[in-house]
């Protein structure tokens, strides 16, 4: 279907939902993560909630398939030991077996598994693999598409506990964390 397939009667171009093309097929395919234009970022607190600390994940790889009858999947690898919060020795912290134990468990793994409308946006629904650990996890993000190209934002709550990550000195540090993802896939 083209533009020009999706036109109003007043001749402009009609308004799909992300929904609406993967239902319809426009989006059938397969999909690639552009790492350059895309971005991990990890938010959490510090010093009893008093601090802010912001990190990014620099390696970072994904895919996507939408069949013709609508079935979404798809994978985001994060390289943990790709962590940068600007701070050599937190790095070298969260890298350690204490936290993301990087030696042992190189990738932060995202499995999606389908996606339903939600509001304004999709409700993505998969599983997140972090130091061996796998825990479904489903949460809404904003998705827009053109050019051939599909853009995926959405802020993830995640509590570190869930995966064993329960390293906090002087329990300074948060359990509870936010997973933002800025995601661009291009059509392969």
């Amino acid at each position: 279907m083209t533009a020009e397939d999706r036109m109003t009667p007043q001749d402009q171009p009609a308004t799909s939902t992300p929904h609406t093309l993967v239902q319809d097929g426009t989006l059938t395919g397969s999909w690639t993560l552009d790492p350059a234009r895309s971005e991990v970022r990890l938010q959490s607190r510090h010093t009893w909630g008093l601090l802010p600390v912001h990190g990014v994940f620099r390696q970072v790889t994904g895919d996507g398939k939408v069949s013709p009858d609508g079935q979404v999947t798809g994978t985001l690898t994060i390289a943990a030991g790709s962590i940068d919060t600007k701070n050599k020795m937190r790095d070298k912290d969260l890298r350690s077996a204490k936290l993301f134990d990087t030696t042992n468990h190189a990738d932060i793994t995202y499995s999606l598994d389908g996606v339903q409308p939600a509001g304004g946006g999709i409700r993505i629904t998969g599983s997140l693999t972090v130091r061996g650990r796998t825990r479904p996890l489903s949460f809404d993000a904003k998705v827009s598409t053109a050019a051939g190209e599909v853009q995926i934002d959405a802020e993830v709550p995640v509590n570190r506990a869930d995966f064993g990550l329960t390293y906090r000195p002087l329990r300074m540090a948060s359990l509870d964390n936010t997973i933002t993802v800025h995601a661009l896939f291009t059509r392969q």
